[in-house]
């Protein structure tokens, strides 16, 4: 691989993180605005998830992969929709699992535990988004 695409490759994946900053936001703002309104925890949490990877998707699309434009005539390409829906879907479970694991059978405690699902969560779905849904 040459410097120039592994240079590429790697802003491409300081782009990724950086919506990744900006989706935990929304998600974090919506959910304490939620919160304090007096919405319960569990539907707080699905409004809120769903507004960041709503964000993460728009941004993406529009910044992060733009070179890979796969859209249609219209802009719009609703299987890179269904994509990023079911990419975003298996990364969730693939998260539950591993902190399932590492928290009740390994015994790590539990934010070291997310930190450590957030490192792989993160390659998982930066190198699915760059191949299979961008």
């Amino acid at each position: 691989m040459s410097d120039k695409k592994l240079n590429a490759g790697f802003i491409q994946f300081l782009k990724f993180n950086a919506v990744g900053v900006l989706n935990t936001l929304i998600d974090f703002a919506i959910f304490t605005l939620l919160h304090s309104l007096g919405m319960m925890n569990t539907p707080a949490q699905i409004i809120s998830y769903s507004a960041g990877t709503a964000n993460s998707f728009i941004w993406n699309k529009k910044v992060t992969f733009r070179d890979q434009d796969r859209g249609s005539k219209d802009g719009f390409d609703r299987m890179q929709l269904v994509r990023f829906i079911v990419l975003n879907l298996v990364v969730l479970g693939i998260s539950v699992l591993l902190m399932h694991l590492l928290t009740g059978r390994f015994g790590i405690q539990v934010l070291i535990a997310k930190v450590l699902v957030t490192v792989v969560t993160v390659v998982i779905n930066f190198f699915g988004s760059r191949k299979w849904v961008f």
